[in-house]
């Protein structure tokens, strides 16, 4: 028995021995780490199904629920882009027929495999090269991820890049069609596009989260488009109705990126959409259309939307009823399919609860948004809960989430000027 119990022990300070060793050595304590890392997730997973954790609106918007999409007519007063673009002529959609087919040649094609959650840098990189510039995908990382691991890069931070830090300029626009993005093509300007897609995660599970594609060409004969996919490969073709499909999880967002001397080019293929309010007006359109005429997900997709363009025609309470819609919906799809990353990537429900006065609605939302991933890097989701603690006056709780907010993306700045109106001091 004592033999026995002293082989144990060599055995064990064996083991302790070499942990100690392998952990002392930079590249095999990272991978030891990173490794531990990603079995705490899968665990989290299994023990927590974050498709199971979902939000239920506590005080919904009277009549929200089971309207007519079409009757609930939005209130525009959205605030005017402060970097409009104002063209020198009103353009007009032009009817001169288009190539059947179209491929851009001149993007350098960048993979983001190897590096999870960097489909935003990778993508805005390769939308870049396309006219010539020659910069460095890792520091575009840098500034649209100050903190690595961040879990989102919203389409405004990827227009900021491009007007920071490049001598193009960016067009940002809700509401696209496949038409349009052909006439952009056709005119020689690839279009950036989000949309959501079904894909592996980090865990092997297959499941609904965000991704970004360059759209670089179209063959009306094959129905497909030509896209440059950072995570699947470059010249991948994808038919026009499931880029449809997928691009609707996104509201159908879409930019263009070009040089200064070819504005007048692209006011003229973009036509109604060169102005942003009448794009907001046109997805709301869409989205109302197709809550009324689709089914399971699309449709959920379809009220989500219709929040998203009156939340960004400041249309508040709409696009509450709207957000209220389509949360109730997401009990009722499959599980395996339901968009439950949807606010890791989208806020616009933050804005219309907070706008609304629904400050509860505001927390729980961000809460569930957190407590469903094991990684909760979510800078929008720590602030909008730190403005739903504040305006319930509980001031600890509200500091708390705006450090944390800081923490994942620092210096953010609708954290430190609410802080600073707060009267809050700095962080630890």
């Amino acid at each position: 028995m004592k033999k026995q119990r002293r082989i144990f022990l060599r055995i064990l300070l064996l083991v302790v021995f070499l942990a100690a060793v392998a952990l002392a050595i930079p590249s095999l304590r990272e991978r030891i780490f990173y490794q531990t890392e990603q079995l705490w997730i899968k665990v989290d997973y299994i023990l927590h199904p974050p498709e199971e954790n979902l939000f239920t609106p506590a005080t919904p918007v009277p009549g929200g629920s089971g309207q007519n999409p079409a009757a609930l007519t939005p209130t525009i007063t959205a605030t005017p882009s402060p970097n409009p673009v104002v063209p020198t002529a009103t353009p007009t959609l032009t009817p001169t027929p288009i190539p059947e087919q179209v491929s851009l040649k001149g993007v350098i094609y960048q993979t983001q495999k190897g590096f999870y959650n960097f489909c935003a840098p990778a993508n805005l990189f390769m939308a870049l090269t396309y006219w010539g510039w020659r910069g460095d995908v890792n520091e575009i990382g840098a500034y649209l991820k100050p903190y690595n691991e961040d879990k989102n890069v919203m389409p405004y931070e990827m227009a900021n890049y491009v007007q920071e830090k490049t001598d193009f300029e960016i067009i940002t626009r809700y509401g696209g069609t496949i038409d349009l993005l052909k006439r952009l093509i056709a005119a020689g300007y690839p279009v950036l596009i989000e949309k959501g897609t079904y894909s592996r995660d980090i865990t092997g599970k297959i499941s609904w989260m965000g991704h970004y594609n360059v759209i670089t060409g179209y063959d009306d004969a094959e129905q497909v488009f030509i896209t440059q996919d950072s995570l699947l490969s470059q010249d991948y073709k994808i038919s026009y109705d499931l880029i449809t499909s997928e691009w609707r999880g996104f509201n159908y967002v879409f930019q263009v990126i070009y040089p200064l001397d070819h504005t007048e080019s692209v006011l003229a293929v973009l036509g109604d959409y060169v102005d942003e309010v009448t794009s907001y007006q046109i997805a709301a359109t869409t989205a109302s259309n197709e809550a009324v005429a689709l089914s399971g997900n699309d449709q959920f997709h379809a009220w989500f939307n219709r929040g998203t363009s009156l939340q960004l025609l400041q249309d508040y309470y709409g696009s509450a009823a709207a957000f209220d819609q389509a949360f109730q919906l997401l009990p009722l799809l499959e599980k395996d399919s339901r968009p439950w990353r949807i606010v890791w990537y989208q806020t616009g429900p933050y804005f219309s609860y907070y706008y609304t006065g629904r400050y509860q609605d505001l927390v729980a939302l961000a809460t569930t948004t957190i407590d469903a991933a094991t990684q909760p890097y979510f800078e929008e989701s720590f602030y909008w809960r730190a403005m739903g603690y504040a305006a319930l006056g509980d001031m600890t709780s509200a500091k708390t989430d705006f450090c944390t907010s800081l923490k994942y993306h620092k210096d953010f700045p609708p954290t430190l000027e609410q802080m600073q109106n707060l009267g809050l001091s700095d962080c630890p």
